[in-house]
């Protein structure tokens, strides 16, 4: 007799993979986040491969896959790819200034916002 699979609720991998979506459905049209600062954010600290792995299985036409980038803002696909072409064009059309395939303006994380607050920029 083989055990059902668990139950959504009850499996870890799940949750951490409707974590993410959950970060990524709400980035704002026109911001972009890391793939470590979504992980970090779902509570999930140090798991920017499995971000990275999450979009990648993404079958949701809808999930603004395009507004997450790397660390230091740019795009993770091969540079003139068709995914890359694509990202940057709906970057660009949300208003995120790009300039060969980097955002020129890259959120910084939490720490370095909580940094910048206590001692001022830079």
């Amino acid at each position: 007799m083989t055990a059902a699979p668990p139950a959504k609720d009850d499996d870890p991998a799940a949750q951490a993979r409707e974590r993410i979506l959950a970060v990524i459905r709400a980035i704002p049209r026109g911001q972009v986040m890391g793939y470590g600062q979504v992980a970090a954010k779902a509570g999930l600290p140090g798991r920017a491969r499995l971000t990275a792995r999450v979009l990648g299985q993404n079958e949701d036409p809808d999930l603004p896959w395009h507004r997450v980038l790397r660390s230091d803002g740019r795009i993770a696909m091969p540079e003139g790819s068709r995914g890359w072409r694509e990202q940057s064009q709906r970057l660009r059309a949300e208003g995120v200034a790009i300039e060969r395939g980097k955002v020129r303006h890259m959120p910084r994380s939490g720490a370095d916002d909580l940094d910048a607050a206590v001692w001022g920029p830079g």
